[in-house]
């Protein structure tokens, strides 16, 4: 599993520090593309940490840039790192590009937290749920339905990960997302069962904002997940990323103030949910209902 945390993060810290160096060249990333001859998009890409990096134009920035040899080698040889596949890969089109970096940074967290209230989230989806999500994607094909699926039950293998660590995955949610049918009244037992199952784990918490806190902070933000870093050998770790997903895109928020924002989010969801046992003890109120219904 170690490599498939693969390249994101010295994508990542690759991106990071050429970034730097063009912010203290006073450049734009504009200037920066027209004098290497590359779109804006391409900078915007290596900076974003979002595909790997050939040496030769790490070379080429830092040469722009006036970088110190002893820090242009050292880059040059971090852009190597940026081109080793994690397993997503081997899924090709069922990932789109947004996404793929997510599944990257996924692998790479120590910590996870997940508020949902549309649905239950990847991570703790069962096969009949999952196939419930994406029933409604009328644009693709039963195949691609299937490779979709398949992605979705290997990211889950991080939960049961040894080496590194499984991160710690504290999620919230609304509890409409546990009275919504996905798939049929069966479908959604086995899921609701499959939260308890999980919720059992050490490193897994589940805990339910219910209907009567009323509008939330939380529900204002929309679904979100917040991914922390591990140290990594180093004084600071990589840092946190608030990561938001729509149906055709998503945003990667890394910025100190957007952080603080959705760390008092955060605040605001735990302190209005149940706690572990109440949700337990709601989620199997909501399995004898469905159940019986």
């Amino acid at each position: 599993m170690a490599d498939d945390m693969g390249s994101t993060v010295p994508r990542r810290q690759l991106g990071r520090a050429l970034r730097d160096l063009r912010t203290e060249a006073r450049m734009t990333l504009d200037g920066a593309a027209e004098a290497m001859q590359c779109s804006r998009q391409k900078m915007w890409r290596i900076e974003t940490g979002l595909g790997p990096t050939r040496a030769v134009d790490v070379k080429a920035l830092c040469e722009l840039y006036a970088a110190t040899p002893e820090l242009t080698a050292a880059l040059t040889a971090l852009a190597s790192e940026t081109k080793a596949k994690g397993w997503w890969h081997s899924y090709g089109d069922a990932i789109p590009d947004w996404f793929e970096m997510y599944v990257g940074l996924e692998a790479a967290a120590s910590r996870l937290r997940e508020y949902d209230d549309t649905l239950i989230p990847g991570l703790l989806q069962t096969r009949g749920y999952a196939h419930g999500v994406y029933q409604h994607r009328s644009r693709i094909s039963e195949d691609e339905r299937e490779r979709l699926v398949e992605v979705r039950l290997q990211r889950q293998t991080l939960l049961e990960r040894r080496l590194p660590a499984a991160p710690q995955f504290e999620v919230v949610l609304a509890e409409a997302v546990l009275l919504r049918v996905v798939g049929s009244p069966a479908t959604m037992v086995e899921q609701l069962r499959h939260l308890l199952n999980m919720g059992g784990l050490p490193h897994v918490s589940i805990r339910v904002t219910p209907l009567a806190a009323g509008l939330h902070f939380g529900a204002v933000a929309g679904p979100f997940v917040m991914l922390d870093f591990p140290l990594r050998n180093r004084v600071e770790p990589d840092p946190s990323v608030i990561y938001s997903e729509s149906l055709t895109g998503a945003l990667y928020l890394d910025r100190k103030e957007e952080l603080a924002i959705y760390e008092e989010v955060w605040t605001s969801l735990t302190s209005l949910a149940l706690d572990e046992q109440q949700s337990k003890q709601l989620i199997n109120k909501i399995v004898g209902e469905v159940h019986h219904g």
